[in-house]
């Protein structure tokens, strides 16, 4: 049974092989996989460390991170950001989440985002931003199927797909 947990060492081999497919595909490149590798504590601490919006980059708002796992191997995170800035209410919404490439089309993403409703109502927010790339089909399902309502589609600009912006009533 997939359980979402906070970013630890405990997951290390798991996440950094995840880590190694996302950057397969193009993916998190935020994170350089070396550096990440060589002091996984302290990128945790990073990790956990943004919930009280402690050493926040530039533009970013306080967020809460958890892992998808299960059977302890790291599956999937999900982003839960406490507020909304200009850009992400444009087109980044409260909630961001992504589930490794191996583990694609088995249920992991429904679970995750499922999962983190009742973390986002905590923070005291009970209507969530959820968006997603015109092209991510798998993703506009996993939203929908979660309770999304299309709000409206915006423009990123030549040659990005547009967003598909959907709102989560939190229960």
């Amino acid at each position: 049974m997939a359980y979402l947990a906070k970013p630890s060492i405990k997951y290390k081999r798991s996440y950094l092989e995840g880590l190694k497919e996302f950057q397969d595909e193009g993916r998190e490149a935020e994170y350089n996989y070396k550096e990440v590798k060589s002091d996984f504590e302290n990128f945790v601490l990073k990790l956990n460390n943004q919930t009280k919006g402690i050493g926040l980059p530039e533009g970013w708002v306080p967020a809460t991170h958890f892992w998808l796992i299960d059977k302890d191997e790291y599956i999937g995170n999900i982003s839960i950001r406490h507020k909304l800035n200009d850009n992400l209410i444009r087109v980044g919404g409260h909630i961001g989440y992504s589930i490794r490439p191996s583990k694609r089309n088995m249920g992991y993403g429904i679970t995750i985002l499922k999962l983190s409703l009742p973390e986002v109502k905590k923070l005291g927010i009970d209507k969530a931003l959820v968006t997603c790339d015109e092209t991510n089909i798998g993703s506009k399902k996993i939203i929908e199927a979660n309770g999304g309502i299309l709000e409206n589609i915006k423009e990123q600009g030549e040659g990005k797909p547009r967003k598909l912006r959907y709102w989560i009533k939190i229960s």
